[in-house]
Parts: structure tokens; sequence; C-alpha cells
């Protein structure tokens, strides 16, 4: 179907109550991300000629959250039904083509499953996703006439007690004309038991008018699960992870524990990456070849470079790792760190806004930040740049092959020379020339007779 004459319609108005929250529903994140964000993504994979977003409850802060130039906006200010939402999308819309609805709410809903919808809509009929329920409590019933085509959509507050055992539900998706949607929507009526506009409605005035009314139903039952209070978020976190680990598993990436990993954003994985258990993914994440991460690690916006072992409990953000590098265990990589190939990052060593060239270590319980460190360096524990000054960052640089020891201060703006070594405890705060030792003189005194305090009893 030509993208021209497709148009999304994003219901995403309601408040959301049994949330609990100030927080508007469609803002609540699901994998990282605003379930109204994962709507616009899949309405976009559709490539719609228009796209517009109904909001109400919270509009102004959808509307910041969610700032993309190609969204039109509409305010239903009275939250008076589904066909009284869809009233005020048709400013946005053009005269002609297949009107798309969905909702803010059900973000699960895959791209395969509306282009079926949409194809099935195309000659002009009016087309519903429906599904089988075993338990269709809360659903609108699909009623059919006696030669089993569908004559109309009732709500359960309306249904009888015949019309509720009705296991065929309606999921509120549909794709329908718009040249007849304006003229159905104002044949709307209110009389009902929630006294307010169904979008349902326009299928009973769809079959009056002989247009024909396909049913489509979804090809995983969960994609139409809607969010409606944080039980059921939970449950759809539960989906989306379990589907992306699948992916991740398809593509040949070994998981630990594929109920145990969590994915915020993307993550791409080259041949033969390992995950362990309880790891979490956030923004965008690119892991090469033989990459390995141990338990409990969350990286954000990072790329980790072929066989790099990520171990236990490390915390990687905005950084770029290299090949053949080791981070952790406890290791805290922060914005604006670039490691070159085969450098090592130890246990609680925190590096930050700083590049350390090939080869170079950190093994133990240091800090390094705002540091340009070259290659071969060996940086001691207990070692800390102290780049701030209580007002401004200043910067250390570390040239290659120096050798620092452990309880080094190293004071900025400071440079170190090639081939220097600091010895331990050295408070550095004068720029150290090429080669040789710098260290602070020291005197330590033996007092044989000195005894410790005693507590008095």
């Amino acid at each position: 179907m030509p993208s021209n004459t497709l148009q999304v319609v994003i219901l995403a108005a309601g408040q959301g109550k049994r949330m609990n929250s100030d927080l508007p529903k469609v803002l609540h994140p699901l994998g990282g991300r605003p379930l109204l964000a994962h709507v616009i993504e899949t309405a976009r994979s559709l490539s719609p000629g228009r796209l517009c977003v109904v909001v109400g409850h919270g509009a102004a802060q959808v509307r910041e959250r969610i700032a993309d130039a190609d969204i039109a906006w509409a305010l239903q200010e009275q939250q008076l039904g589904t066909g009284h939402a869809v009233s005020q999308a048709l400013p946005q819309l053009a005269g002609e083509g297949t009107v798309l609805v969905l909702y803010g709410d059900v973000p699960l809903i895959a791209p395969e499953t509306l282009r079926s919808l949409v194809e099935a809509a195309a000659d002009g009929s009016l087309a519903v996703l429906a599904q089988d329920l075993e338990n269709p409590r809360g659903y609108g019933r699909i009623v059919r006439d006696a030669s089993g085509k569908v004559a109309r959509i009732v709500e359960e507050k309306d249904a009888s007690a015949d019309e509720r055992r009705i296991r065929e539900v309606n999921t509120g998706i549909l794709a329908v004309p718009r040249a007849r949607l304006q003229q159905w929507l104002q044949g709307l009526r209110n009389n009902n038991a929630q006294g307010e506009y169904y979008l349902t409605d326009i299928i009973a005035a769809a079959v009056a008018d002989g247009v024909a009314v396909a049913v489509r139903q979804p090809a995983a039952a969960y994609e139409c699960l809607g969010v409606n209070s944080k039980v059921e978020l939970a449950v759809l976190e539960r989906h989306f992870q379990a589907a992306h680990a699948q992916r991740l598993l398809a593509a040949g990436v070994t998981l630990a524990d594929a109920a145990r990993i969590d994915v915020r954003g993307s993550l791409e994985c080259g041949r033969d990456v390992f995950i362990d258990v309880n790891c979490v993914f956030e923004g965008r994440v690119v892991l090469g070849d033989g990459v390995s991460v141990a338990p409990n690690c969350v990286l954000r916006d990072a790329q980790v470079g072929p066989r790099t072992e990520v171990k236990a409990f490390s915390h990687i953000e905005e950084a770029v790792i290299g090949t053949n590098a080791r981070i952790g265990p406890y290791a805290r990589i922060r914005p604006g760190t670039v490691l070159a190939d085969e450098v090592h990052i130890g246990n609680f060593v925190e590096v930050k806004a700083s590049q350390l060239g090939h080869g170079s270590k950190a093994n133990h319980l240091a800090y390094v930040g705002d540091s340009t460190v070259g290659s071969g360096v060996n940086i001691g524990a207990g070692t800390i740049t102290c780049n701030y000054d209580g007002a401004n960052k200043h910067r250390t640089v570390i040239e290659d092959d120096v050798h620092i020891g452990s309880d080094v201060q190293l004071v900025a703006p400071v440079t170190v020379g090639r081939g220097a070594t600091v010895g331990a405890g050295t408070t550095v705060f004068k720029d150290v020339p090429p080669g040789g030792l710098v260290l602070n003189p020291k005197k330590q005194e033996s007092r044989p007779d000195w005894q410790r305090p005693r507590k008095k009893k």
C-alpha cells in the first residue's frame, strides 16, 4: 500500500488512574523507553503519510517528552470516549486513504500484524483486529450475524449474558477508510453504560452502509496487551525482554539465562558473545566478536571491542573500549572514556573523561579523571588524579611507559614525562621530566618505648 494513502492516529489521552502515578500513563517506561515511543516507532515502520497523536491528560508533558517533528498533535480536553478522541484528530488528516487507529498504551503490537490489517482495508473495507480469548472479561465482544459476518461490537458493560459468553473480542485497533470516518463519527451516540462515544460503534454503521468488515488476528496474543496498572506494565516488560532475548539467541549470542537480561535500548552483538545473568544494557550498546560480560554489569551507550572481558559488577557508561581489554570486577567507566586495546582496569577503579593507551593498566583502587594516559603505563593501587580545584577541572597527562607507584596523588594540571617512575606515596604537583624517579623524601621514625593509649575502665 502506498505510504501516502495511510494515516495513523494514536490515542494517548488517558490519565491511567490505576497506575497511581503523577506521570502520564503513556510515558511510563517499557524497555527503557516510554510506552508511546514504542507505538510511534511501530507506526513509522509502516511509512504513513501522516502521524497524529491525540493527547489529553498531561498533554504538555507528553509533547515535551516526545518532541518529534513528524508528529501532528491533537488535544482531547475532555475524555469522552475513543470515538470522541479520534474525532479530535480529523482536522489533522487528509480526506482520502486509510486511517489506522492505535493506542499509546499498547506498545508490543507487531508491524507485520498492522500491515495485515491495513492491507485488509485497502479496498475501502473496515478492518478490525480481534482475538479469541479463554477469558474475555473486560473486552468488547464481536457480535456476528447468522451468516458469520461481523454485525457490531458490544462493550462488556452493555453486553447481554449471551453476548458476554462470546470469546472473540475487540482489541480496539482498526483500519478504516478516511472518506467514511467523519460521517460515522458524527453519527455516534453516548447512550451506553459509560456515557461515552465508542469508536467501536462505527462497525455497526459500516455494516448498515454495506461496507465490508474484515477481521484479522495478531500473530502473538501478547501483542494487544495494554497497560492500565503497574502489574500489567510488569507483565509486558517480561514479554518485551523475553522477545529481545530470543532475538539475541537466534543471532548466536550465548545467554546464561534468557530470563535474566534487560535490554533498555538497542544491543548489537558480534559472533560468540557471552552474557551472564542480571546484566542491563541501556541506550545503544555494541559488543564485538568474542566479548564476555560477567554477572550484574550495567552498560549504557557503550562500545566494547572484540575479545574484551567485562568482569562482574562493572558499570560502563558512554565509553569506548578496545580489543582484548579487561574491565573489572567492580570497575566504573564513566562518560568520555576511551580505552585502547589490551587496557586493564581492575577492581574498584574509576575512570572518567580519560584516554588510556595500548596496554596501560590500573588494576586496583584508583581514580583516573580528566587524564590523557599513554601506552604501557602502570598506575598503582590507591593512585588518584586530583583534577578538580573546587571550581574547574584540570587535565593530567601521563606519557608512555610511565610507572606510578601506589598511593600517588597527581595534582592537575600536571604532566609526567615519558618513562618516568613516580615513587609510592608521592604527591606530584609539578611536571615530571622524562625518565628517572620522582618522590617526596620521607623519614621513617621508630619509637620502641611508645605505648598506644588505652581506654580507662
